[in-house]
């Protein structure tokens, strides 16, 4: 299979990030729609996941600070290389941003495998769509992609 990844914004690509966090999320993950869609997304940089047939299979939102989310992935591209290669491009897109440290809202019950590679939470523990979080962060010089799966 082969894909690009491509910085856009909410903007100029809302209806394909739309779509595929729609099918994830929405459809696949029951997120509610309005706390699937927020104003955020008009603030942030995006990354959109294209195949090689144009059609769009991955989003990622990145903000300013470095904090991502919204990491979709159609269920057909769920591989340990392509979460590597969506990853890479995010620390690159943090990278250009300017932040120093890349964090995200992290479920709970996996926040152990990231804790284990070097993430540190960050204040307490809040719940978000029913599901309890706690944000952790890391340095973007010591950032490991490969504990990385969806993102919401």
């Amino acid at each position: 299979m082969s894909f690009t990844f491509k910085q856009v914004t909410w903007r100029e690509k809302r209806k394909e990030l739309k779509q595929v966090r729609e099918k994830v999320f929405v459809y696949e993950y029951h997120i509610p729609i309005d706390i699937e869609f927020d104003n955020c997304d008009l603030n942030c940089q995006h990354l959109l996941g294209i195949d090689h047939q144009g059609n769009s299979i991955a989003t990622a939102r990145i903000n300013n600070q470095g904090e991502i989310g919204r990491v979709a992935v159609l269920q057909a591209y769920r591989t340990n290389e392509f979460y590597n290669l969506i990853f890479q491009q995010i620390a690159l897109c943090v990278k250009q941003l300017g932040a120093d440290e890349l964090s995200f809202n992290c479920n709970l019950i996996e926040k152990d495998k990231f804790t284990q590679c070097g993430y540190a939470a960050r204040g307490n523990v809040f719940m978000e769509a029913g599901i309890p979080r706690q944000r952790l962060a890391c340095p973007l010089s010591r950032f490991d992609p490969k504990p990385f799966t969806l993102v919401h």
